[in-house]
């Protein structure tokens, strides 16, 4: 779905180019790096690790590494680690909570039961 956004995105944009300057042509990279946001964002949770994918980089911390979950003020999920820091989980909502659990073979608890 998110796709879809960006596919309006580009419509709306192709109006401003053909309409404006020859440079303005360099506002198409904008959809471009959303769409790679959209594709490369997530999180991949296994029986044994956790893995937060970012744009540029990922990283794999053991289950035995994080201490819980907490949920700030944006909708994505961050990973309290036992070394004091905090790794975001990219797309983990509190809704998405049940298939992070199922992952992870019960060792994030289901709020929903």
């Amino acid at each position: 779905m998110a796709h879809f956004a960006v596919g309006f995105l580009v419509l709306g944009l192709l109006a401003v180019v053909f309409a404006g300057p020859a440079w303005v042509a360099v506002l198409l990279v904008i959809p471009i790096i959303l769409s790679a946001f959209i594709v490369r964002c997530r999180t991949v949770a296994d029986r044994d690790s956790v893995t937060a994918r970012t744009l540029l980089g990922n990283q794999t911390v053991p289950w035995d590494d994080i201490e819980g979950l907490r949920f700030g003020k944006g909708s994505w999920a961050y990973a309290r680690l036992r070394d004091g820091t905090e790794l975001q989980l990219p797309a983990v909502t509190f809704a998405t909570l049940p298939l992070l659990t199922e992952a992870s073979g019960g060792r994030v608890p289901n709020p929903y039961k």
